[in-house]
């Protein structure tokens, strides 16, 4: 190895990102049924700290990308609830899911023959 190709060797090697053990990633179940239910979903989850975060309306699975030292996990799932959406560990109050158009409601109502389900 010559000296220029050390110096490169040894630069890279003592400033290469290291892997941020603060960046976690989550898979959650969130209900919901439709286009308006993802965008809902992912637009309650766009803060700081949140890096990506996308809502398959079939599998019912919100993949999360997040900075652990600034959002709790928990905090994902009151921030979900309070526009309307259930997790796991979360259920939206009463009033914010009555709230919600009729082809997000997923608690009472098959939507299963619905176009965008």
């Amino acid at each position: 190895m010559n000296l220029i190709n050390l110096i490169f060797y040894t630069f890279f090697i003592f400033n290469s990102p290291v892997q941020d053990d603060k960046i976690k990633t989550s898979e959650i179940k969130v209900f919901g049924n439709c286009g308006m239910c993802k965008s809902r979903i992912e637009k309650a989850l766009d803060r700081t700290g949140i890096k990506t975060a996308s809502w398959d309306s079939k599998t019912k699975m919100l993949k999360i990308v997040y900075n652990s030292a600034k959002v709790k996990e928990t905090q994902i799932h009151t921030w979900i609830a309070e526009v309307g959406h259930d997790t796991e560990k979360a259920k939206a109050k009463d009033e914010v899911y009555a709230a919600l158009p009729f082809c997000c409601l997923y608690r009472d109502h098959d939507h299963s023959g619905m176009k965008d389900n």
